[in-house]
């Protein structure tokens, strides 16, 4: 169960990051979740050093949508050469 939630979390994360990327009309659904979770996962490997069992708590949160937003942008310049 608690990897569907981390499903839904990380769908939602790269949802908002979409929004704040103003890519959301450029991908879909598929590709929310996959930066979402992705982004979230590298961003607590960075910032808790390796360790990933802390649950869902509004820092891991933030740092999650962080991660997202800035995986997005990577994923926008390698996709078009530049980042919006």
């Amino acid at each position: 169960m608690g990897f569907i939630v981390y499903i839904v979390v990380g769908g939602i994360l790269g949802w908002l990051a979409s929004i704040v990327m103003r890519t959301d009309a450029q991908q879909g659904i598929l590709l929310n979740i996959v930066v979402g979770i992705v982004g979230a996962f590298l961003a607590g490997l960075v910032v808790s050093g390796g360790s990933i069992g802390d649950g869902i708590t509004l820092r891991s949160v933030l740092v999650s949508l962080v991660g997202a937003i800035v995986l997005l942008g990577i994923v926008n310049l390698i996709r078009r050469g530049r980042v919006r």
